[in-house]
């Protein structure tokens, strides 16, 4: 646990510059690509704690691999305020999601500590481990376990090595026995805060710099198999083939139709077929499918109607439809209090009427909401691009966004 004993005040250029660090902690050399319980995640820990002590903080890695740095307020009993975003990434990444907040929220510390200003009210951010769940297919993993709603279940997820999930902890000097010990008691915290890039167009479009986010969509995943017959390429007539990939290519066509008509947004990120040779009629098709709306009930009545459709497709063609659930997320709204700070930030930029965007990404406030009330800041990004190299913000959004965000954590000392 270290601290140092004076800071200098963070401006959004260094912020920029630390988010630019940080992309180079990564497994492949070239792109950004660092995941959970890595020695890449160890090494964006280590960074962040340094940055986080010289702001002030005291820091620890907690049980789940999340790192976190505490400035005490005047009242060391008061019920503390939580901010934060994740450090792990998608393969082939950017540079902003998720990092971008953490080092938005170390910068409101350093200011405060430069002033030598306690609030009423202890601050904690957090660098989350896993949010993408790039590595062991569970999205949120760090949240969760500050959430206290960790699911033992997890510990037999396997990455793409075979690497158990239990095994990674092990691995990374954390004992799984301990998990428990990364909750927080719902009753000794005051609310969690996120600044994020939007990963959409509408701020950019909308000439603003910032916004507030009104809830984060609900979203359900799944795996969906279509199972049909393997045969000669040649030698089986195409009225009597059982082809699976014809029945997931309709598939793919129908969610992007109905994803439209209701008003959701519907992706199939990946597909595999089997048995996977040109001259072979494709035997099974497996694809992934990601739906989202801005409420349950609408995301829920648009995944009935796919796999309506799925399914008479299948039956016409004489293909079988298998479907895992290994995703499901409500629909999250924040709590209007803290809305009313992040409003109250922005407004201290000069913004007085700040765009109100729902949020289709997920994000670690959707974990958090299990344990205490959030609310959001997003950030403009360039093209609304996410989860690509080209993702990219401007110096001039990250120092409104670092102002903005300054003034809500102080706004709700009253």
């Amino acid at each position: 646990m270290t601290r140092a004993d004076q800071a200098t005040a963070v401006d959004a250029a260094e912020v920029l510059a630390r988010c630019d660090h940080l992309g180079t902690l990564t497994a492949v050399p070239g792109i950004v690509h660092r995941a959970y319980l890595t020695p890449e995640h160890a090494a964006a820990n280590a960074a962040t704690a340094a940055w986080m002590a010289a702001a002030g903080m005291d820091t620890w890695t907690d049980a789940a691999g999340n790192i976190v740095g505490r400035y005490e307020g005047a009242d060391p009993e008061a019920p503390v305020l939580l901010l934060g975003s994740h450090l792990d990434t998608v393969p082939n990444a950017g540079r902003y999601d998720g990092p971008l907040g953490v080092m938005l929220a170390i910068a409101v510390v350093a200011r405060l500590h430069e002033r030598g200003e306690r609030l009423p009210f202890p601050i904690e951010v957090i660098g989350f481990g896993d949010e993408e769940g790039t590595r062991f297919g569970s999205t949120l993993l760090g949240s969760r376990a500050v959430a206290g709603t960790w699911d033992p279940r997890w510990w037999e997820l396997r990455d793409a090595e075979g690497v158990t999930l239990v095994e990674a902890f092990q691995t990374f000097g954390l004992d799984p026995s301990r998990v428990g010990e990364a909750a927080h008691d719902p009753q000794r915290v005051l609310g969690y805060l996120e600044a994020h890039i939007e990963q959409g167009p509408y701020l950019e479009e909308a000439g603003r710099p910032l916004g507030v986010v009104s809830a984060i969509a609900g979203a359900h995943r799944f795996q969906l198999t279509i199972t049909g017959k393997a045969g000669h390429a040649g030698g089986v007539p195409m009225d009597r083939r059982r082809d699976a990939l014809v029945g997931a290519s309709q598939a793919v066509l129908d969610i992007e139709r109905l994803a439209r008509e209701m008003d959701c947004v519907a992706t199939v990120g990946m597909i595999e077929v089997a048995p996977g040779a040109a001259n072979v009629i494709p035997g099974e098709a497996s694809f992934s499918l990601d739906v989202r709306a801005a409420t349950d009930e609408g995301r829920d009545a648009c995944w009935r109607a796919i796999q309506d459709a799925i399914q008479e497709f299948c039956q016409e063609r004489r293909l079988v439809l298998s479907i895992e659930e290994t995703h499901s997320a409500p629909a999250e709204a924040p709590a209007p209090r803290l809305v009313d700070a992040v409003r109250a930030g922005i407004a201290a930029t000069g913004d007085d009427d700040p765009l109100v965007l729902l949020s289709k990404a997920g994000h670690d406030a959707m974990a958090i909401a299990a344990m205490t009330d959030w609310a959001m800041l997003f950030i403009a990004c360039a093209g609304g691009v996410s989860h690509h190299p080209a993702e990219a913000v401007t110096e001039a959004d990250v120092a409104a966004a670092l102002d903005a965000f300054e003034a809500a954590v102080v706004s709700l000392v009253r």
